[in-house]
C-alpha cells in the first residue's frame, strides 16, 4: 500500500507498452442459468481454503526476496520472480494467464538537501520527493514564502497571493489535497521550487508523483517542527534556503499477470485484485504478500472444483495481481486505462485485498456506503452490496469489523473512479491502533497495525495469521458467491 493519496490521480500519465490487456479478447460463453443453490460454491471454497494454505506462497514470495536482495519491488528480478511463480501456478492450474507490460521509473536521489541561510543557519531534516526535478548545480537559492494555511493548504491559486512567488520557495503544509496538486498550484504561481512540511510526527514528508513528468519544480518535504519554525520566521521578515536536490530517473519494465476461468459470463466479470511488489526497503510480506498469497490460494482451489466436476462458475473470474502499487497504483490504473469502454461495462464489480495480516490488526471493510461519513463518499452504486456482503460473512463468524473510507490509497482507486462497483478488506498499515480497537480486536493500542509497514522487518516472522486465515475466507466467500450470483447488484 503506497503513502496517501486521492484517488483523481490521472491514469494518463502512465508510460504503456504494448501487451494491453491479452485476456480480454476471450469470446463471451454461452449464458448460462442460476443454479439452483447459488451459495454451494462459496460455502465449498470457504471450507476448502485456509490461512495455513496461502501459507505456503507466502514462503515463496520470501524464498524469492531473500534470493533477490531483499525485496520484490515493481521493476526488479525479485518482483520478476514473484510474476512467474504466479503464472506458472495458475497456468498449470488451468487458467487463461498472461502478462500485461508496461513501463515504469526508479528514482534514485543522489542529493537530498535543504539549509536555511538566513536569518540563522541550520540544516533541515530533507527528503526529495519521488521523480521530483532536480535544481541546478549547486543547488537553488531562493526567499521562502508561505503559502496559506487552511482547510486545504497550498491546494489552490487563492492560496499564493498574486506576485508574491515568483522565483521563491513555496512552503507549504502537508495535506487535503494531493502532492501533486500542491506543485501545480505552486508553479502556476511562479515558485522555483516547492517545500511541504508535515501535519503530524517528526519525520520529513516524503512525498511523491506518479512518473518523472508530473515533477514541474524541484520538491522536496521537511518535518513538522521545522515547517512551523521557518513559518514563523518568514513571518517576521525575509528567510533564505538554498535546496540542492539530484535525482536520476530510470526507466524500466515491469508486469501485472492476469488470470481468468476459461467458462462463464464474459460479460459479466467478477475482477479479484493484490498488489504483488513490495517497495525496495524490504520483503513486503504483509504487503503485499498477504493479500496476493490469499487471492493465489483462492484461485487454485477455485480451479481444483472445477476440476472435480462441479462445473464452471456461471460468470466469469478475473484474477490480478498488479505491480507498481508502491509507486502510485500505476499496474491497475494502466489496466483500466486499457480497457474499451465495452470491457468496462463488461467488469461487475472489483474486490480488493491489500495487507491482511497485519500483526496488529484491526478489521477494516472498505465503506461502500459511506455510512460512517468520513473522507471521500460511498463508492460507485453496488459498492454498499459488496460491503454488506462482507459484512454479514463477518458477522456471521463472529467477528468484529469496522468501515474503512474509499481513500484512494490501493488498487481499487482506479476502478471506482471509471464506476465500477468495489470492495473488500484490510487489516492496517502506519495507522494507529485505537484503545477501543485493541479492546475489540486484542492487541497493543498505540502502536501502528503493522509497525513493519514499508521496511525490512515485514517478513513471514511479522504476521498475524489468526486474522490472515479470515480473510481468505472472506475472499473465499466473496469470489464464490459473485461467481455464481450477482443479483445483489443488479446484474
Amino acid at each position: 500500500m503506497p503513502a496517501h493519496r486521492q484517488r483523481s490521480r490521472a491514469a494518463a500519465a502512465l508510460v504503456t507498452a504494448a501487451a494491453v490487456a491479452a485476456p480480454l479478447a476471450l469470446a463471451a460463453a454461452p449464458a448460462t442459468a442460476h443454479p439452483r443453490d447459488t451459495t454451494k460454491l462459496a460455502r465449498t471454497l470457504v471450507k476448502e481454503v485456509s490461512g495455513k494454505g496461502a501459507y505456503r506462497h507466502l514462503k515463496e514470495f520470501q524464498r524469492i526476496a531473500d534470493a533477490h536482495g531483499g525485496n520484490r519491488a515493481a521493476g526488479t528480478p525479485g518482483h520478476d520472480a514473484s510474476a512467474a511463480y504466479v503464472h506458472r501456478t495458475l497456468k498449470k492450474a488451468g487458467y487463461r494467464v498472461s502478462y500485461q507490460d508496461f513501463d515504469v521509473f526508479e528514482a534514485k536521489t543522489k542529493t537530498e538537501k535543504a539549509t536555511v541561510l538566513t536569518p540563522e543557519a541550520r540544516e533541515l531534516a530533507t527528503a526529495a520527493f519521488t521523480f521530483t526535478k532536480s535544481t541546478p548545480a549547486g543547488g537553488l537559492t531562493a526567499p521562502v514564502a508561505l503559502a496559506r494555511v487552511d482547510e486545504t493548504p497550498g491546494c489552490d491559486a487563492a492560496d499564493y497571493p498574486a506576485g508574491a512567488f515568483a522565483g521563491k520557495i513555496a512552503l507549504v503544509k502537508r495535506g487535503a489535497c494531493t502532492f501533486v496538486e500542491k506543485q501545480r498550484a505552486a508553479a502556476a504561481a511562479g515558485a522555483a521550487g516547492l517545500i511541504v512540511y508535515n501535519h503530524s510526527g517528526t519525520t520529513p514528508v516524503r512525498g511523491s508523483f506518479s512518473t518523472p513528468a508530473e515533477g514541474l519544480i524541484p520538491s522536496a518535504g521537511i518535518t513538522l517542527a521545522d515547517g512551523e519554525a521557518l513559518a514563523a520566521a518568514a513571518a517576521r521578515g525575509e528567510v533564505e534556503i538554498r535546496l540542492d536536490l539530484d535525482q536520476e530517473h530510470v526507466r524500466k519494465t515491469t508486469r501485472n499477470v492476469i488470470a481468468e476461468t476459461p467458462g462463464g459470463r464474459a460479460d459479466r466479470v467478477v475482477t479479484v485484485g493484490s498488489h504483488l511488489d513490495s517497495v525496495p526497503e524490504g520483503p513486503g510480506i504483509n504487503d503485499n504478500g498477504s493479500g496476493s498469497a490469499g487471492l493465489l490460494e483462492v484461485a487454485l482451489k477455485l480451479a481444483e472444483q472445477t476440476r472435480k466436476g462441479h462445473g464452471q462458475p456461471v460468470n466469469k473470474v478475473r484474477f490480478a495481481w498488479w505491480s507498481a502499487e508502491e509507486l502510485g497504483l500505476l499496474g491497475s490504473e494502466h489496466y483500466v486505462a486499457s480497457l474499451t469502454e465495452k470491457q468496462r461495462k463488461d467488469i461487475a464489480l472489483y474486490l480488493n485485498f491489500d495487507m491482511i495480516a497485519s500483526p496488529n490488526p484491526a478489521q477494516f471493510v472498505y465503506d461502500g456506503d459511506d455510512s460512517d461519513r468520513t473522507g471521500e463518499g460511498a463508492g460507485p452504486a453496488g459498492s454498499a452490496q459488496i460491503e454488506a456482503l462482507i459484512n454479514g460473512f463477518l458477522d456471521r463468524r463472529g467477528k468484529a469489523h469496522e468501515g474503512s473510507d474509499f481513500d484512494g490509497r490501493s488498487d481499487y482507486g482506479p476502478f471506482i473512479a471509471t464506476g465500477i462497483p468495489a470492495g473488500g478488506t484490510f487489516t492496517g498499515a502506519e495507522g494507529i491502533k485505537t484503545d477501543a480497537q485493541a479492546a475489540r480486536y486484542g492487541g497493543t493500542a498505540g502502536q501502528p497495525y503493522d509497525p513493519n509497514y514499508h521496511g525490512a522487518g515485514d517478513t513471514l516472522e511479522n504476521l498475524d495469521l489468526k486474522v490472515f486465515d479470515t480473510n481468505v475466507d472472506v475472499i473465499a466467500h466473496a469470489v464464490g458467491t459473485y461467481a455464481q450470483d450477482l443479483r445483489s447488484l443488479g446484474r
